[in-house]
């Protein structure tokens, strides 16, 4: 079902397409959008145990495309610095593709959108988090996307390097 990595010398192993995802801190989510056309929107995340959370507002462009085609696929960019010298680019980047659904059962939702909360503010009051999560509660929409296939790729210069 999924492409094999042209130049697979340049693959990332599984762990480390994970651990970078794990450390990210956005990425651009597609979906098939109004009319066949692709549609792709920068997002905050959390990665955790094969799955991506999400959140957003109820209604919209990105949840319409969804309810009509849960396959998705999305992208974080680890590492991406320009070598004028060498007239490359060192980049690393990883691609998840999965399927989205939308939680809905309360206790779910509510420890999945915790654990955003908590990633993007690790070390702030939890009384701080539970009334920000109370705050926004009624608008709020909470997306899972189960990932199905997972590639990373690096620039060549940066073969046999760590991935940080």
């Amino acid at each position: 079902m999924f492409r094999p990595m042209r130049r697979a010398r340049q693959a990332l192993p599984e762990s480390v397409c994970a651990r970078i995802l794990a450390r990210g801190t956005s990425g651009v989510l597609a979906v098939l959008g109004d009319e066949g056309y692709p549609y792709a929107v920068p997002l905050s995340y959390h990665y955790e145990a094969g799955r991506i959370i999400f959140h957003c507002a109820r209604q919209g462009h990105k949840l319409d495309a969804i309810r009509r085609c849960p396959r998705a696929s999305f992208c974080v960019i680890d590492q991406d610095r320009v070598a004028p010298e060498k007239y490359t680019t060192l980049y690393r980047s990883v691609i998840a593709f999965g399927t989205l659904r939308e939680l809905t059962d309360e206790a779910e939702k509510r420890a999945a959108v915790e654990a955003l909360g908590r990633k993007y503010a690790p070390h702030g009051p939890e009384a701080a988090l539970q009334a920000e999560i109370d705050r926004e509660w009624p608008g709020l929409c909470v997306l899972e996307m189960t990932v199905l296939h997972l590639t990373g790729k690096q620039g060549r210069e940066l073969v046999g390097r760590p991935a940080e």
